[in-house]
């Protein structure tokens, strides 16, 4: 296994107890291997230096084309990979890579995640209460003489019935399954959930079906969202925060309003230009992007986007933009913004 570079081009920060996630210039390579013994002969550079925090009880949606980072930066926070490349990843205040087994064994209830694709995400040969409790019974959350009812009440909360416990996954419905997938992750008694595009998979009906769910669950039981999605009108309409990825970097991040009202990124005005309106007479100037993602395995000198920027200036080609806060919460990176 190639040895993972290290990065620690960061300021480590202080814990805040008003956030429940911080995260700060985090980084995620892997290895590109080649020739005959395998020499790593280059790094992909999925997540290169994100930077957010996330209160309580709120929604943060997360968004770019595909291949922008935003699964991987998820996963790392999850610490679904051995180990990250730099940066910090607080959860609660303890830094999540180091975290000895027993911790990390501990923690796990609090962290969980829905996948993509319900369908994959389940075992297909285990009856939904198996699924749905296997976790619970791992982690000794409720006594055995309580543990039925204790899956029923979980499935009652996410829209299943008592009797669905003996089926298998391929007899139901998408989005029965992605009801079964919630289920899992609620089980367990989660703090943080990343929702890894949970509805773009599924029908538009049974779409707002899900994220009314995720509404009420969170509102119940006071759960924080980490929401990776490509469809911009669910972002805007389950998230209090919104971060825009290009190229494994947060380009720009700020309130749900401020974001959508007010797009400062070239990158985050082409995006926001492709969101259909519901009304004929309206029309809105469509921003086209030029040229391909350059690869994460080789990624522009200076800014990232400046290849297919229309306002990309001389020294965009060669300097990277720094985060700049334009008004209060509102952050973005890039050099149009560099004299305010």
């Amino acid at each position: 296994m190639a040895k993972q570079i290290v990065s620690n081009d960061f300021t480590p920060v202080e814990y805040d107890p008003q956030y429940i996630l911080q995260v700060n210039g985090l980084k995620k390579y892997f290895p590109i291997k080649g020739g005959m013994v395998s020499h790593v002969t280059g790094w992909v550079k999925a997540v290169d230096g994100v930077t957010f925090n996330l209160k309580r009880g709120t929604t943060m949606g997360l968004v770019g084309e595909s291949g922008c980072g935003k699964s991987t930066t998820g996963r790392t926070i999850l610490r679904l990979y051995d180990e990250k490349t730099g940066g910090q990843v607080l959860f609660n205040g303890k830094e999540v890579y180091d975290l000895s087994s027993k911790e990390l064994r501990n923690i796990r209830t609090k962290m969980q995640i829905i996948f993509q694709d319900p369908f994959s995400s389940l075992s297909p040969r285990l009856p939904v209460g198996e699924i749905i409790g296997e976790a619970v019974r791992e982690h000794n959350l409720v006594p055995k003489a309580e543990f039925d009812d204790y899956i029923d009440e979980v499935m009652d909360n996410c829209g299943l019935q008592p009797f669905h416990k003996d089926r298998y996954p391929h007899e139901f419905s998408g989005g029965q399954r992605q009801r079964i997938c919630i289920a899992r992750a609620l089980a367990v008694n989660p703090e943080f959930v990343v929702c890894d595009e949970p509805v773009s998979a599924l029908d538009v009906s049974i779409q707002a079906q899900i994220i009314n769910l995720l509404n009420d669950l969170q509102e119940k039981y006071n759960l924080t969202y980490l929401f990776i999605s490509h469809d911009l009108s669910v972002v805007e309409h389950i998230s209090d925060t919104v971060g825009v990825m290009y190229l494994g970097n947060l380009v720009e991040y700020g309130e749900t309003a401020d974001i959508f009202n007010n797009p400062l990124h070239p990158y985050t005005k082409a995006l926001f230009s492709a969101i259909p309106i519901p009304d004929p007479t309206v029309k809105r100037e469509r921003i086209v992007l030029e040229g391909s993602i350059p690869s994460p395995a080789n990624p522009p000198e200076g800014c990232k986007f400046h290849t297919r920027c229309a306002q990309c200036m001389e020294k965009c080609k060669h300097e990277a933009p720094v985060q700049k806060e334009v008004e209060p919460g509102h952050y973005v990176v890039c050099h149009l913004y560099d004299d305010l």
